[in-house]
């Protein structure tokens, strides 16, 4: 099971001003909540903006963004803005030492020697392999891509769509297209969606309303920025079919606050049971 984060005093509800916790409420979910029984053989996944290893107190730690990925104890996990932005798209973190501690294993995306990802997106995994993998450059004003990945896993096939959107509504409804085109013409197995996808509006307003045709309620999930002081739902996990998601929560750790401007975004699947489910029971749980 999840276990409950640890909080710094300092951000606990209780000792924030009332229009703050109002204003939380209104742009996010609770920091932990689940959507039904959760496995003993329960899937881990993960998605975690690392901001280039920078982190809130300004300083550039790769090692400490590394502790806190051992500390999300993932099966499965997606990566934002793992390589250097301008000039030669190096990669920022020491994967071999990240996979002899986690086990995870960083899947080969980058078109750059000693990249690690697809417009900084990487996407890293435990146990089973790819079978078929796709590279999506998303439309908008600036670079930004995509990442699908069919993944077979103990458990049974698993799609992994992961992304960073952009920092405009328009462009992020650009991209919702793109991504759901995508999948219209691919085969309905379990689908994952996660990444930081920018978008804090809920309701008619949010640029991901196109995705509750494909994942269901687009409802904005537990806040994960500012890492600090998590007001607003920036990073989503979505999943089809219902029954996929069992529980999603805001990793908020001491070293979590300070590794990036982003707290990792974490759930547990129950692909067992979303393999069980009969094709028409499209829609899911989303955060």
């Amino acid at each position: 099971m999840i276990s409950p984060p640890v909080r710094p005093s300092f951000g606990r509800d209780s000792t924030l001003p009332r229009r703050l916790v109002e204003f939380r409420g209104r742009f996010s979910s609770p920091p932990l909540f689940h959507h039904g029984p959760i496995p003993a053989d329960a899937l881990t996944v993960a998605s975690y903006n690392i901001h280039k290893c920078i982190g809130t107190d300004k300083h550039f730690d790769p090692a400490r963004v590394a502790e806190v990925i051992a500390e999300l104890n993932a099966d499965v996990l997606a990566l934002q803005e793992v390589d250097r932005r301008f000039g030669r798209r190096i990669g920022l973190l020491n994967m071999a030492t990240i996979e002899r501690r986690t086990g995870l294993r960083l899947v080969p995306l980058s078109t750059t020697p000693q990249g690690h990802g697809w417009h900084g997106n990487a996407l890293l995994l435990r146990a089973g392999q790819v079978t078929h993998l796709r590279r999506l450059a998303l439309p908008g004003g600036e670079p930004r891509g995509a990442v699908v990945a069919d993944l077979l896993l103990p458990a049974g096939p698993l799609r992994v769509v992961a992304a960073h959107f952009g920092l405009l509504r328009r462009h992020r409804a650009q991209q919702v297209a793109a991504i759901l085109a995508l999948l219209a013409e691919a085969e309905d197995i379990p689908t994952l969606m996660l990444g930081d996808l920018n978008e804090w509006r809920p309701g008619p307003r949010s640029s991901l309303r196109a995705l509750e045709s494909r994942f269901g309620s687009a409802h904005p999930g537990p806040a994960t920025f500012p890492s600090r002081l998590p007001l607003l739902a920036l990073d989503r996990i979505f999943g089809r079919p219902r029954g996929l998601i069992r529980a999603v929560e805001a990793h908020d750790t001491t070293l979590a606050r300070i590794a990036s401007d982003h707290l990792p975004l974490k759930a547990m699947l129950d692909l067992r049971a979303a393999h069980a489910e009969p094709a028409p029971t499209a829609m899911a749980t989303a955060a």
